[in-house]
């Protein structure tokens, strides 16, 4: 009995720290990073100041965990889409590219919480070492998918070529988070299919999900 009370109370504690960190990510997506006040984010989860400090010994250790928790959301959507192992290496690495490139990680509000938490770490160490631990980690994995086509060994040119991969995914992010509205449907996915296997010398379209919508005109 006294194990399911320690384990009901582990459990009831991750979810609290869970709110706040959604309550933070929430005000950052409405009003920026200066509108994630103590109070507010207390408010908006629905406890006192005080209990903040239960979980996080400051606002910036709050900030930092809010922003761990959206960037490792970004990337288990790309991770979670290429889960099956009978894909091949080129059916994984089109499927990264479009999942990157599409809904829930192309969202105007995502978009909205990483520019306030980017904004912030000019002036945070430890901020900017969560942004560089994120960015590696996604980098690392494109850069694995990209060793899977086996079509070079040599570490610097792979590093490289995943650098170039992702920095076009990235802007191509950027510009359908901002406007959505500007582009038709999945096509952000096929510019980036079409950018990423020439990087590689590799036509990606033949191995993209089967639901990619066909577009005459990518914009």
């Amino acid at each position: 009995m006294s194990g399911e009370r320690r384990k009901f109370r582990r459990e009831g504690e991750a979810a609290r720290r869970e709110a706040l960190i959604s309550a933070a990510l929430d005000l950052v997506a409405e009003s920026g990073p200066q509108a994630a006040t103590v109070r507010a984010i207390a408010d908006r989860a629905g406890v006192t100041p005080g209990l903040i400090r239960h979980y996080f010994a400051s606002k910036g250790e709050l900030a930092r965990a809010a922003f761990r928790t959206l960037m490792d959301r970004l990337n288990a959507i790309s991770d979670a889409a290429i889960g099956d192992p009978g894909m091949t290496a080129e059916q994984q690495l089109a499927t990264f590219v479009v999942t990157s490139l599409r809904p829930p990680s192309v969202d105007p509000e995502v978009l909205t919480q990483w520019a306030g938490f980017i904004h912030m770490i000019r002036s945070d160490d430890a901020l900017r070492s969560v942004h560089e631990a994120t960015y590696v980690a996604y980098r690392d994995r494109l850069e694995r998918l990209i060793a899977d086509l086996a079509r070079t060994n040599d570490p610097a040119r792979l590093r490289a070529q995943a650098i170039a991969c992702n920095a076009v995914i990235d802007g191509l992010w950027l510009e359908g988070s901002a406007l959505p509205s500007a582009f038709a449907p999945d096509a952000l996915a096929r510019i980036g299919l079409a950018s990423v296997g020439a990087i590689l010398g590799v036509d990606l379209f033949p191995h993209a999900p089967d639901d990619l919508i066909q577009e005459v005109d990518p914009t």
